[in-house]
């Protein structure tokens, strides 16, 4: 049954998805052992500007793990394009990575799967025990009821980045609050060939990630109380024509936004062609790219009216990485011992200090390098007014169809076609279909 779900996932994603090939790390033998003990695989996700930063910033890392243990690990970063399928594929063929990181928002549908090491009460230990990690972390790691399908290793939270001199020239004292303002500023910053906000468009997580925030501003989940798709709902539909009108109607967002699908957004961020950005902890990103801290400011993501809070208030999704095992990995103490690196305290401020974000790990969050203005409103946000998305077994399949049907809207709006609630609606039953039949 747990095949078949995953099997499931994989056939909505056929067109994208890769061959699965064996990662030189998985076991054939379907259940973990220890036949490999001084070697694994990870796959890592694209945190930083690119992947060579990525490489740059963990490769010592990994190179101090195998000084203490001995245990080599092969690193692969793999673009957020390509990672849930590549994830999937693995699951359904068995040969994939010993170790690798997820969105956290797949925890409940990578669990359903059965390919992924449970975190049991014994293994937690293992690892200095449930009790180091943020609640809020803990509570994308799987269904509830069940153990964490994985560990928390990086905690990020949506934020609105807004570059200081664009605002100055254009008379702007302040960076908005509120949608309205969002969209006035906007306006008067997309001028001689700038834009007022960068939108990763062609990305459907980014997408679904974005427009979940705004249909639940309108007062939904996408899912009934028993979990079954709900994403045609009025509220869903208003949520979702609201995000695509930031370049369909308010034009503040170019169109050629349309086509950005990996870090795009953030680098004409800093090279100043867009004002504004909303973006997951993006401060290491803009660092690496050669924007100055100084030259941008660090505000809330604006709300419908009001301040951000709760319910109709969130602003952010609970943004973040989980750390998983293969359960049918081939050395599983090393695996195990390579999580309690990366989720130590010493590998936390390390990290989480270089892509921005914020440890889950209690006691790594003291450092002084995560109290600065950008993190106080990115833990804010994580404490006050951001949600988990739902943490339902058809997660990953609620992202990859409502993402790429947002994409088409946004591909549709860059094009000089209408942007109705009929066509948003018609997108979104088309993406309700493509969900596993309950």
């Amino acid at each position: 049954m747990r095949r078949t779900r995953a099997a499931a996932a994989c056939a909505v994603t056929a067109s994208l998805l890769t061959a699965a090939t064996a990662c030189g790390g998985g076991s054939t033998t379907g259940g973990g052992s220890n036949d490999s003990p001084k070697t694994l695989t990870y796959w890592a996700s694209n945190q930083g500007a690119s992947i060579e930063v990525d490489k740059k910033v963990l490769q010592p890392e990994l190179d101090k793990f195998q000084k203490q243990t001995g245990i080599k690990v092969k690193l692969e970063v793999v673009p957020w394009s390509d990672l849930l399928n590549r994830i999937l594929t693995a699951a359904t063929s068995g040969q994939g990575p010993d170790v690798l990181n997820i969105g956290n928002s797949w925890s409940a549908s990578l669990q359903a799967t059965g390919a992924l090491l449970p975190w049991d009460a014994k293994n937690l230990a293992k690892i200095g025990g449930k009790d180091r990690f943020v609640d809020s972390a803990l509570g994308s790691t799987g269904a509830r009821g069940k153990d964490p399908a994985a560990v928390p290793l990086y905690s990020m939270a949506y934020a609105l980045y807004y570059n200081k001199k664009m605002f100055a020239d254009a008379g702007i004292t302040k960076p908005p609050t509120t949608l309205d303002e969002l969209i006035a500023d906007g306006k008067k910053l997309s001028k001689d060939g700038k834009w007022g906000l960068g939108i990763e468009a062609g990305s459907p997580v980014e997408n679904l990630l974005r427009g979940f925030v705004f249909a639940k501003q309108h007062g939904t989940d996408f899912f009934t109380a028993d979990g079954k798709p709900d994403f045609t709902n009025d509220a869903a539909v208003a949520g979702i024509k609201q995000f695509v009108d930031l370049m369909a109607k308010d034009k503040i967002a170019a169109p050629g936004n349309a086509e950005y699908a990996q870090n795009q957004s953030v680098s004409d961020f800093a090279k100043g062609k867009t004002a504004m950005l909303v973006w997951q902890s993006a401060s290491a990103n803009l660092k690496s790219q050669g924007m100055a801290d100084d030259a941008y400011g660090v505000a809330p993501v604006p709300v419908q009216s009001g301040t951000p809070g709760a319910d109709k208030q969130v602003n952010s999704t609970v943004a973040g990485i989980n750390l998983a095992v293969f359960k049918n990995t081939d050395n599983l103490d090393g695996a195990t011992k390579f999580v309690k690196f990366m989720t130590s305290d010493g590998e936390q401020k390390i990290l989480n200090t270089a892509y921005g974000s914020i440890p889950p790990v209690k006691t790594a969050q003291d450092d002084p390098a995560f109290n600065t203005p950008a993190n106080a409103v990115l833990k804010d946000t994580l404490a006050k007014s951001a949600v988990a998305l739902p943490q339902v077994p058809d997660e990953s399949q609620f992202e990859t169809t409502v993402g790429a049907a947002v994409k088409g809207l946004f591909a549709d709006a860059a094009a000089g076609r209408p942007v109705t609630t009929d066509s948003v609606k018609a997108a979104l039953e088309k993406a309700q279909q493509q969900m596993p039949a309950k």
